[in-house]
Order: C-alpha cells, then structure tokens, then sequence
C-alpha cells in the first residue's frame, strides 16, 4: 500500500462498500437489523468468486472430496450431541454504570481475561467498561450463542429447534449415506458450503463478526494414526491457498490454541490468523476433531458410525481433521488486502487490486462518449464479451473519471470504443494496475482478453 495506513482501511472500505454496491446495511430503511448484511451487485459477484475458488480448491481439483448442501433446520438433537447446547457459549459481561454488554475477549487486554476465565481465576476488578470507563463490569456469564426457532404451529419444548450455528453437523450425520454412496475409502473428505447463525454478543468491524454468515467447511476423516500428520498437511494447504487468493504473506500466520482455550472436541487447532486494518484476527480453523462427533451422534441417535474397511476386515470409527473458513471473512480480507491508494495528476487514485478471478467484474466497456456514432458499436462489443466474462458497461461521464470508477471496484481490464474504431475495426484495451494501453481488432477482443486475465 503506498500512501493509505491500514488503520484508516476500514471506514473507508466500509464507504466504499456501500457507495459502489458491495456491501449494504440489511433493512436500511428501517434503521438496519444489527449485524446483518446484503451483498449488493458487486459483493455478490466478489463472494461467489471467492467460494467457487474454494470448491475448485477443496473438491473439483481433488480426487479425495465430494460435496453436501446440508438443511439449515436439523434434529434439536443434533445440537445436545455435538456438545453446542452446553458448550457454544461466549463470557458475556455487563457494566452496572451504562448498561453496556460485552465479550470478554473485546474488553482491553481481552486475551489474557479470556486465559483467566478459562483458567477460572478471572478478576475484572480493575477493568475499565471500554464505553464509559467505570470500573463497574459484573462477573462473566455464560451466554449461548445459537438461535433458537419454534418448528409447527405451538410454540412449545417439543418444538424447538435451532438455526445451525456451523454446517460440519449435516456432514457428521450424513457421513454413511455420503461414505456409502459415494464408495469412498479413508481417507476422503465431505465438503460444504453454507448459511450459519450465531447470536453474537458485541457483533462488528463490518462483515468481520456478524449473526448471519456463510462457512465454508470441510471434515477429512481418516485412520486415527494418520491424523496428526493430515493435521499439519491441511494447515500447509489452507495457507497455501489464502495466498493464491492474493492475500501477502507478511499478512498471514499461524496461531496454535493452547490447551485450555481449544474447542471440547479438538485434539488439536491452528488459526490460519490475518492482518486486518483492526489487528490480527481468525480468518480459518484448522481442528484435529479426533472421534468426538461421529462417536456423539452414534451414542445420541443409537445408529453406528463406523468404517468398515473390507481388505483388512477392520471397523472403527474414523478421526476428523476439519478447515473451516468464513465466505464473508474471506471477503472482507480480500479487499482489505485489495485495497490501494497512490498519488496522480488528479488527487488520488484508489485502487481494488483484486486477482483476476476473483475480481467481480472482468471487463468494462466504456465507449469514448455518449455520441450517437459510438454507441451500438460499444454495444455490439459488450454483446460479443458478456458469453465469456462478467462484465459492465458504462457511457456516462468523462472517460478518465469512468477509468477512475473501474479502478476502484477492482476491474482488471477496460475496453475503450473510439471513433477510430469505426474505421479500423479495432478497440483499445486498457489495464488497472500499470494503466497501459494495447490496440487489437474487434475480432481478436476474446481470446486478447482471455490471455491477459490468465496472465
């Protein structure tokens, strides 16, 4: 980044959202619905680019993963068996002076209250409420974080149910129907993804932490012996394609969970941690789950599930090394790495420098002008590129302040129609990031634009 801090990234990339159609505030008109949010044209095309980069990832270029869309609504005991119902829980905290509630990790020094409470020494004594400054913030309590929902017409115990707080359970509970049609070996993995919900306490820093969101997961179940070493191969992978994805690598790192703070069922777990505008924070989770949840759900629903390996007549239940990695978080650290300013003959030019697979629009189109001449031609152009990529049109206003719109919504190439091109039949091609210019016939426009993309 060349003349923009990382501290100010975040107001103004949460600007920018909003003013070019990434993200919007969910109901705006009635004042919002907290902590929720709509992807708007460009988000929408910007998340899908960064999912359909994870499938190819996880399941179309492997030999050894296939794919389930799980319901969101499952069997409320789902949830006592995966352990969510005792254990999905925050330490929620109140301050008796303004009424403000927060997490404990979000109070000042919140990683080392968050070792003591788990330690069960904490002692908040002498922390400042971060809203007001009194020191008057009560003892944490344990607040779940998953939403509960009535399933029939009564609301009653009988009918309670939840709004899944992570998609791994539809992969546990369906791992003999998949296992079984698929014919899979250990070890293969389940892939998945899909909306979860979580009650956040104190939701924020934009799309980062909010209540609804898409995961994007997938449990590899393997030989008990096998998965420490599948544990560190699946950490090396996952890091491996963050950075594919255009995140730096001096913005990325590993953070091991000691043992006090790892989740009830991790043998083991590693954060793939990135470098927000905020601070370092978790973008993906890499567990060693051990046998917990598919031994949970044989003691809870009294269906076994084993593997039943037919060259050495063995049957056991297998381990799980899941990744598990937030779409829109991913997002979210895809444009803040994205994000760019540097200085020119106008003021300053802002700059998405997306990859080119994942930039939400490959191509712009942009006649020269408005004139009569120009337009159909530019449309003709636009018709002819549309079958092979996303793509936008734009005619409105002066061509360097278009160019100017094109670069900050992150679209690598510009296809400029000019009056010369009426004659020659021939278009220029204009790029974001060294804002070089090429000419190529019309007929050629394809395949001239395909090779740059790949480049």
């Amino acid at each position: 980044m060349k003349t923009a801090l990382r501290e100010d990234v975040a107001e103004k990339l949460t600007s920018l959202a909003k003013r070019r159609g990434f993200v919007f505030p969910s109901s705006e008109i009635y004042g919002g619905a907290g902590a929720t949010w709509d992807f708007g044209p460009l988000g929408v095309e910007l998340k899908r680019n960064v999912k359909d980069a994870w499938w190819r990832a996880m399941v179309q270029y492997r030999d050894d993963v296939v794919g389930l869309d799980g319901a969101i609504l499952m069997h409320p005991r789902v949830w006592e068996a995966s352990g969510h119902v005792e254990n999905f829980i925050d330490p929620l905290v109140e301050c008796r002076n303004c009424r403000h509630r927060f997490r404990v990790d979000d109070l000042p020094k919140g990683d080392e209250l968050m070792d003591a409470w788990r330690s069960k020494r904490l002692d908040l004594s002498d922390t400042a409420c971060p809203n007001c400054g009194e020191r008057k913030l009560t003892d944490p309590r344990r607040f779940n974080l998953m939403f509960k929902t009535f399933v029939g017409p009564v609301e009653d115990e009988a009918a309670v149910a939840w709004l899944r707080p992570e998609t791994a359970q539809a992969v546990y509970v369906n791992f003999e129907n998949v296992q079984q049609a698929t014919r899979r070996r250990l070890p293969f993995g389940i892939a998945q993804i899909g909306k979860a919900f979580r009650n956040e306490i104190t939701p924020g820093n934009f799309i980062f932490r909010s209540r609804e969101f898409e995961q994007m997961e997938m449990q590899y179940f393997c030989r008990p012996d096998d998965a420490p070493r599948l544990f560190e191969e699946w950490k090396a992978e996952r890091m491996r394609w963050h950075r594919e994805l255009g995140l730096p690598a001096e913005r990325l790192r590993f953070r091991e969970h000691a043992e006090n703070e790892r989740a009830h069922y991790a043998a083991a777990a590693t954060d793939v941690e990135f470098e927000f505008p905020f601070g370092w924070k978790e973008l993906e989770g890499i567990h060693n789950r051990t046998d917990y949840d598919l031994r949970r759900h044989t003691e809870y629903s009294g269906k076994k599930l084993e593997y039943f390996d037919d060259t050495t007549s063995e049957r056991f239940v297998p381990y799980v090394v899941e990744t598990a990695v937030g779409a829109d978080r991913t997002t979210y650290a895809v444009m803040c790495a994205a994000y760019d300013e540097e200085p020119d003959k106008e003021g300053i030019r802002v700059v998405l420098r997306f990859r080119p697979q994942i930039a939400p629009y490959k191509v712009a189109v942009l006649p020269l002008s408005k004139n009569e001449r120009l337009v159909p031609t530019a449309r003709e152009v636009w018709a002819q590129l549309r079958p092979n990529f996303i793509s936008t049109y734009d005619e409105t206003q002066a061509i360097g302040r278009r160019y100017r719109r094109q670069d900050e919504i992150g679209t690598p190439l510009c296809v400029t129609i000019d009056f010369e091109t009426l004659e020659d039949r021939q278009v220029t091609i204009r790029d974001r990031d060294s804002m070089a210019q090429i000419r190529v016939p019309i007929v050629e426009l394809v395949p001239a634009l395909t090779e740059k993309l790949r480049a």
